[in-house]
């Protein structure tokens, strides 16, 4: 009488071991779906483009001589040219690129699109000077265009407007680091681990990064 009950017993308590696994197990995947798609919310929220203004000037002196008649005679065209731009350097966030090991509980940032530099002159003409057979033509306009946009390219590239967007860029990133350890998943960069809040940016030396 005993042996059967005995029996009946182990039974049942490998079926409430059993159950509880895999009901537990069950839950366990439930909880990591829910976290994944949160984090792939917060990816899709974050895909957005930030835009960083800045406005410049510039003043110089353009000039150009030609020389007629084998070499006797020549002309030159001069002008005060004033550039007030609007500059604008902007990430687009939707580039970014992630991969979820859901696992290891792992969001991994593969790649970090670049800035894009855009660059909007205002242009002015004063003190137009020029003579009959050298006079201001469409080839002279573009060829201040161009130099107005390499001088201002090179002037962008060295103040504070590369790096307030590039901080902007990080502010945006820094919500990954903040998501993922709430949930107890590592952030990875690069093939670094960041697992510590203190100097963030460190993570990312490649910032602001090459204008295009």
């Amino acid at each position: 009488m005993r042996k059967p009950l005995l029996i009946s017993l182990v039974i049942l308590l490998l079926v409430v071991c059993i159950w509880q696994y895999y009901h537990y197990r069950g839950q366990e995947q439930q909880g990591l779906l829910r976290q994944t798609a949160v984090i792939q919310e917060q990816i899709r929220n974050v895909g957005k483009l930030i835009v960083t203004e800045g406005s410049y000037s510039q003043v110089f002196t353009y000039e150009d001589s030609k020389k007629f008649y084998l070499d006797f005679l020549s002309e030159k065209k001069r002008a005060l040219v004033v550039v007030n731009a609007t500059a604008q350097v902007s990430y687009d966030l939707s580039k970014i690129r992630t991969e979820i090991d859901e696992t290891g509980k792992t969001l991994r940032i593969t790649s970090i699109p670049e800035p894009e530099l855009h660059i909007s002159p205002d242009i002015e003409y004063y003190d137009v000077q020029q003579g009959y057979f050298n006079r201001f033509e469409a080839d002279d306009h573009n060829r201040i265009k161009r130099r107005i946009e390499r001088s201002l390219q090179d002037k962008i590239k060295n103040s504070p407007l590369m790096e307030n967007a590039g901080n902007r860029l990080i502010s945006e990133l820094y919500k990954f680091y903040i998501l993922t350890s709430s949930m107890g998943w590592t952030l990875e960069y690069n093939e670094h681990t960041i697992d510590r809040d203190k100097d963030f940016r460190g993570y990312f030396p490649e910032l602001p990064g090459q204008v295009r």
